[in-house]
């Protein structure tokens, strides 16, 4: 399809990298506007807006450094300047989130208000990566499906990096459209948007190149994604449960009326 130089793709990718992050940032910014909540850079929005760029920028290196751990021992430090990985940046914007909103005493959930800043992130993200073909790492194995792309060695392969705009979108468009009941319980939409997008990457992942084999032949992501929902599936479970619950009470209500 193309073949771009390893310089031209970096400089591609790095492009959308940051507009992906800019872009993010601004829709998280009107977001809050619209609302008539305070700036991002005013009061607790700004610590928590702080916890998840700082809590994602060093979740997706941990994650790139995990992905490819032979990439530490072949160049050291400078392993840091490269790759990205939006499952660490998600986790680690999650875990920063929580720490800052620990800090300065908020106790109400915040991770709906992220949920399309992430998904305007995701696709303009994986646009870059798209563009950027072999040089990227993002892309799937070969395929004789009909849609297929060759990225530039003579082979048809998934392309991944579409499959995951188009999960994306269609996990966005889906909670849009049940937006008034999963209102009920605060935080409900953010979680089934992480588990949805980590239970797809665990799947989407396995025709990828595994860059580097852990135990069963998974990917360090899939293994971080197994981790990941082992420990915050719970948490989904118990909000499907006050989803739940607070239903029963609404048409208990209905039907005194």
């Amino acid at each position: 399809m193309w073949e771009w130089s390893a310089s031209t793709a970096h400089t591609i990718h790095f492009i959308f990298e940051w507009l992906a992050i800019l872009t993010g940032v601004q829709v998280y910014r009107l977001i809050k506007k619209r609302r008539g909540q305070a700036r991002i850079t005013e009061g607790t929005s700004f610590a928590v807006a702080l916890g998840c760029i700082l809590g994602a920028a060093v979740g997706n290196k941990l994650m790139f450094l995990l992905e490819m751990p032979f990439l530490w021992s072949q160049q050291g430090w400078l392993a840091l300047l490269q790759g990205q990985s939006i499952v660490g940046g998600l986790l680690g914007g999650l875990l920063g989130v929580e720490i800052a909103k620990k800090i300065v005493g908020v106790t109400n959930s915040t991770g709906d208000d992220f949920i399309l800043p992430l998904m305007v992130g995701t696709i303009v993200g994986r646009i870059g990566c798209f563009l950027a073909g072999l040089h990227d790492g993002t892309f799937g194995n070969p395929t004789s499906l009909p849609w297929g792309i060759d990225f530039g060695d003579g082979l048809p392969r998934h392309p991944t990096q579409l499959y995951d705009i188009l999960w994306v979108s269609a996990t966005g468009l889906l909670l849009w459209h049940y937006r008034q009941p999963l209102s009920r319980v605060s935080g409900l939409s953010f979680k089934l948007y992480l588990a949805a997008y980590l239970l797809w990457r665990l799947l989407v992942d396995g025709i990828k190149p595994v860059p580097y084999a852990y135990p069963l032949g998974l990917s360090g992501i899939q293994w971080a994604c197994i981790i990941a929902l082992g420990l915050y599936l719970p948490f989904l479970v118990k909000n499907l449960q006050q989803l739940q619950q607070h239903s029963r009470t609404i048409a208990s209500h209905q039907e005194i009326t």
